[in-house]
């Protein structure tokens, strides 16, 4: 089955974008609907987010290669447009 891995905080507001970003992508496209998304809170699950290569939050990966790690610049759009990309390298697979 084609999945991201994405490593989150529940505080952080640049994964409540990162939330908000895959459900506006999903009800756009339903084709996406088919790639299976793994929300990882990385502070209740550490044992698997320290076998990542990451710094910061959200971070997704298809297997483990890292799709996307945001920064502190990102705004919603490129949080948004990162996100669509990687959904659509896990669809393609």
């Amino acid at each position: 089955m084609k999945k991201l891995t994405v490593f989150y905080l529940d505080n952080c507001p640049y994964c409540r974008k990162a939330k908000e970003a895959e459900k506006e992508i999903i009800s756009s496209d339903p084709s996406l609907q088919k790639v299976k998304i793994e929300w990882i809170e990385e502070s209740l699950h550490p044992e698997i987010a320290n076998t990542y290569d990451y710094y910061r939050v959200p971070s997704v990966f298809f297997s483990k290669t890292k799709l996307y790690e945001c920064s502190p610049e990102d705004d919603y759009n490129t949080i948004k447009s990162n996100f669509e990309k990687a959904i659509k390298i896990a669809a393609e697979q």
